[in-house]
């Protein structure tokens, strides 16, 4: 199995996803533990951690990709 594309990459297709959303930072960060002013520095352009950008994928992402991502991540555990 190929390596998945990420739905979201970055700090801007975050806030880009989340304005379409109408969430305001504090919600739409919560939703994978992060705080809005770790949202606010990732969408001002600090690095997306691999961590991040996975639970972001797996929260936000159609389920399509988020279950591709899922299924890679449980291969890579059995390998």
């Amino acid at each position: 199995m190929s390596k998945p594309r990420y739905f979201i990459e970055s700090g801007k297709e975050a806030k880009l996803l989340r304005s379409k959303l109408g969430m305001n930072q504090s919600e739409f960060w919560s939703r994978i533990s992060v705080t809005q002013s770790g949202g606010s520095r990732y969408e001002s352009g600090r690095n997306l951690p691999k961590p991040v950008r996975l639970l972001l994928n797996l929260a936000y992402a159609p389920e399509k990709q988020a279950m591709d991502i899922l299924k890679k991540l449980r291969q890579n555990e059995k390998g």
